[in-house]
């Protein structure tokens, strides 16, 4: 019975929403929790406070909680810029949106964490040769720090793939939301949440193994430096 659906095509294009989502999500959660990472370490307590406010709101709160306050946004701004915000918010969208605020603020303190890990007299010695911000920031601290940035990035996205799943609850159809409609239909539940679960652990695995040699490969630069 399980094998039967395992392959089916709504199963499968629920499976490559998840890993779209799981992708897209990542990409853009980091960029934006490299930039709070970056106000947070900065000089100005004026953006200091901007980022730990954004972390604290974000990681305060469960994202089950800030889905649903996205999915009813329509509520409380029928219009943006002119449109209407539920053709302009769809479910994917919210879901992207939803995701990505919520990323961004576990990935902020990641990044915060890797760059404090960049010893401070290896910066001091760059800027005394003439080297400017942005060169520092890429040849010195940038590849230090993803010693420590990359382990719990790859735990991040083995979450995020699971994590991904919670959008099922405003009908976006994703690997669990397409199971679900197959076994509403069927009554076989018990198979179709089998092959959500198997799906789920098989990629996860993969992505497990990957994270291995990620960290095998920094953990040689290191062991390389001293």
């Amino acid at each position: 019975m399980v094998v039967s659906y395992f392959a089916t095509a709504s199963v499968l294009r629920g499976l490559w929403l998840t890993l779209w989502l799981t992708a897209v999500v990542m990409v853009l959660g980091f960029a934006l929790g490299a930039l709070l990472a970056v106000l947070r370490l900065s000089g100005n307590p004026v953006l200091q406070a901007v980022s730990w406010g954004y972390v604290w709101l974000f990681r305060s709160t469960p994202i089950l909680v800030q889905l649903l306050f996205w999915f009813n946004i329509g509520a409380l701004y029928p219009q943006i810029l002119g449109v209407s915000t539920v053709t302009l918010m769809g479910p994917v969208t919210i879901a992207v949106v939803g995701l990505t605020l919520h990323e961004a603020a576990y990935a902020a303190e990641v990044v915060r964490g890797g760059i404090l890990s960049v010893e401070r007299g290896q910066v001091e010695a760059a800027q005394s040769l003439g080297l400017g911000p942005w060169r520092r920031f890429r040849r010195i601290v940038l590849p230090q720090a993803m010693r420590s940035i990359v382990p719990p990035a790859g735990n991040m996205l083995i979450g995020t793939l699971k994590g991904t799943s919670i959008v099922s609850i405003i009908a976006v159809q994703d690997l669990l939301y397409s199971v679900q409609l197959v076994y509403h239909r069927t009554y076989q539940v018990i198979p179709l949440l089998l092959v959500a679960t198997l799906w789920y652990a098989g990629v996860t695995s993969l992505l497990s193994i990957g994270q291995r040699y990620v960290e095998r490969y920094y953990a040689r630069g290191t062991a390389g430096a001293r």
